[in-house]
């Protein structure tokens, strides 16, 4: 087994992460499992920029193989908020509940054609001396009228999928995993890894 750290703390991101890994050559372990504590500023304007700045800081550290990711939500008829700042929406220390319920609060007047979103993830893989390489995916979907689901975390429960008829929180794990966006990125994640490793 090849040993990666995923640079979270995020007990729901890692589930899902250690859940796709099965079966493959790669053993995930989050910082808490290497014992890294250090808290790096996701200061970028883009995805990109957050996601290699903690895979390189981390991969430092570690001195290993090192995935890091960003993602977020995108909300057209908010120009494209929450966006980067998915993770600090309303305040860093502001529940998922809360920040969800003023989500709905600000679409009450959107009609459902115009409540488009996506959920985009981007993944840096850092490597010892080596460029880091990139892979992003996105889930389409749009905003639920109401909070639905109690599965998945974050923004989950507003997340419809129109094709599915439910919310990312009314998935499974494995059916999530089959179609969101972090799912499809690590799954070029792991063709960029086999490629190289």
């Amino acid at each position: 087994m090849i040993n990666i750290t995923f640079a979270t703390r995020n007990p729901g991101k890692m589930r899902e992460i250690k859940e796709y890994f099965q079966g493959t050559k790669y053993n995930i372990l989050s910082l808490d499992d290497v014992g890294v504590n250090i808290e790096v500023v996701e200061d970028g304007a883009a995805f990109e920029e957050n996601a290699a700045k903690k895979a390189r800081e981390i991969c430092a550290v570690t001195g290993g193989i090192v995935l890091a990711d960003d993602s977020g939500l995108v909300i057209d008829a908010l120009d494209g908020l929450p966006g980067v700042d998915s993770a600090n929406f309303l305040g860093t220390q502001t529940p998922y509940p809360t920040r969800n319920a003023e989500i709905l609060k600000m679409l009450t007047d959107v009609p459902p054609e115009k409540r488009t979103a996506r959920f985009v993830c981007v993944i840096a893989i850092a490597r010892p001396g080596c460029n880091i390489v990139h892979v992003k995916a996105a889930l389409e979907g749009e905003i639920a009228q109401e909070i639905c689901g109690n599965a998945g975390f974050g923004y989950d429960p507003i997340f419809y999928v129109p094709h599915l008829g439910k919310t990312t929180a009314q998935l499974s794990l494995a059916e999530k995993n089959a179609i969101s966006h972090r799912g499809q990125a690590l799954a070029l994640a792991v063709k960029a890894l086999d490629a190289d490793l």
